[in-house]
């Protein structure tokens, strides 16, 4: 079938992308969905840190590519031998497909799966191979999912059914802001009675996190360097909000840290601000020739510990009913993280709002 999608053309295009336009909207060919694979089309889709890390060239992935992981749809098609979605369901996409059967998916979430890991570097899908072309020539996909666009094949195991009541734009963010920022606060630092936590970084996952944090009741501690997120985390419920340098200046600590702003300034800043006996959770993904700066003897002689969280070491099936419960419950308001609805043209200027800082998640809307 024919669809229309955004398809990264090259890496690290110059700033800013609105004019460079490494981002092409185009017209494609979706084949119909194989064995264990469904189609599904796509009602909205969230820009994350995770899209512009591979269009500004931190993280290197084929191109072309049709990029989008983080979103919600229906499904319209199902593939051989897939009886358990029906038509009709709506599902929310997830990045880290799970095949069930390796070590990490043993791990209970705490490592990726291997499989699911190599077809996303290679950019195709679980069951091997790519489902779009252009001009008779193969489009990768984007971590499995390629949601920057009308329509999407997918593996099943790439998707976790929600019901109708959960609007399409809270369903896209639970997948991958709510399940990366939650996940690190509940599945990779496990706060004990009474332990503050903190955030570093505000973007849409960092975001998240306060949300969650506050719907545990905890005492949460905002840290980003624009003063409009320090804002809205404190609307959100954050008992407290600093810039970097005003929170090295006051020797604020707490027990658990959370980085995910995916630069060294902050994970220096997160290990740093973590009590003695803490945790320190990274969750944001730099450069991969990044290095950091710490003290091996603070590790040792206070006690603490820094723990890796990718995906927020999340089962998705297990993990977004849960955040559905609390959403219903009015526990986890993650419509405020929405900060703009945008068009699909639109797509490399939201690209230059993200990276310059002034948005959370800005939500892609198709009619």
């Amino acid at each position: 079938m024919k669809i229309r999608g955004a398809v990264l053309e090259r890496i690290a295009a110059p700033v800013p992308f609105a004019e460079s336009a490494p981002i092409t909207v185009c017209e494609l060919d979706l084949a119909e969905p194989g064995p264990g694979e469904l189609l599904v089309r796509i009602e909205a889709a969230g820009l994350c840190h995770s899209d512009l890390s591979v269009v500004d060239g931190n993280r290197v992935r084929p191109v072309p590519m049709l990029l989008g992981h983080e979103a919600a749809g229906r499904v319209e098609a199902v593939g051989p031998g897939d009886g358990d979605i029906a038509i009709g369901q709506r599902v929310v996409m997830t990045f880290l497909p799970r095949c069930g059967e390796c070590a990490g998916c043993a791990s209970e979430g705490r490592t990726p799966c291997g499989p699911g890991s190599l077809a996303n570097n290679a950019g195709e899908l679980l069951n091997g191979g790519r489902r779009l072309r252009r001009d008779g020539a193969d489009v990768h996909h984007h971590l499995g999912v390629s949601a920057f666009a009308t329509h999407a094949v997918v593996d099943r195991r790439s998707v976790v059914p929600v019901d109708d009541d959960v609007p399409p734009e809270v369903a896209a963010v639970l997948g991958c802001a709510v399940l990366t920022g939650g996940g690190a606060l509940l599945n990779s630092a496990k706060p004990g009675p009474g332990d503050r936590i903190m955030v570093v970084g505000l973007g849409g996952v960092g975001m998240a996190a306060v949300l969650v944090a506050v719907a545990l009741g905890r005492e949460v501690i905002a840290v980003d360097t624009v003063a409009e997120k320090l804002t809205l985390a404190t609307k959100l419920g954050a008992a407290a909000a600093y810039t970097p340098g005003n929170l090295t200046e006051k020797s604020i600590q707490a027990e658990i840290v959370i980085e995910a702003a995916g630069n060294i300034r902050a994970f220096e800043t997160a290990v740093a601000a973590t009590a003695p006996g803490g945790t320190t959770v990274t969750v944001g993904l730099p450069a991969p020739d990044a290095r950091a700066s710490i003290s091996p003897l603070a590790l040792v002689a206070q006690g603490r510990t820094i723990v890796g969280s990718y995906l927020g070491s999340a089962i998705p099936a297990r993990d977004i009913p849960e955040y559905v419960h609390m959403w219903r419950a009015g526990q986890l308001p993650v419509e405020r993280l929405v900060s703009a609805h945008i068009g699909l043209d639109q797509i490399n200027h939201a690209m230059d709002e993200l990276a310059a800082g002034h948005a959370l998640r800005q939500i892609i809307v198709f009619d």
